[in-house]
């Protein structure tokens, strides 16, 4: 099992709060394999934690987070996503 957190940067504060709660439950419904997930909005960024099986690079999770921020955020924004860290869960 893996903990995976990722940031999303320069995310306009007008829409991040919004988002990142929208973000929590678009991945706790539809998104099954992912577990324990959280999205705060704290300083610009987006973080995301979620623990999954099957991802030790954190690069699916990376794809789905970029695909749900697209979906959560009208406003257009250069916001990049890094991978802040992966943990193996015992």
């Amino acid at each position: 099992m893996y903990r995976i957190t990722l940031e999303c940067h320069g995310v306009p504060a007008t829409a991040g709060e919004e988002a990142a709660r929208d973000i929590t439950e678009e991945f706790r419904l539809h998104y099954p394999r992912e577990n324990n997930v959280t999205c705060t909005f704290e300083d610009g960024k987006l973080r995301l934690v979620a623990e999954n099986d099957y991802d030790p690079e954190g690069l699916n999770l990376m794809d789905e987070f970029s695909d749900n921020i697209s979906t959560y955020i009208a406003e257009l924004f250069d916001g990049k996503i890094r991978l802040v860290s992966v943990e193996t869960l015992g």
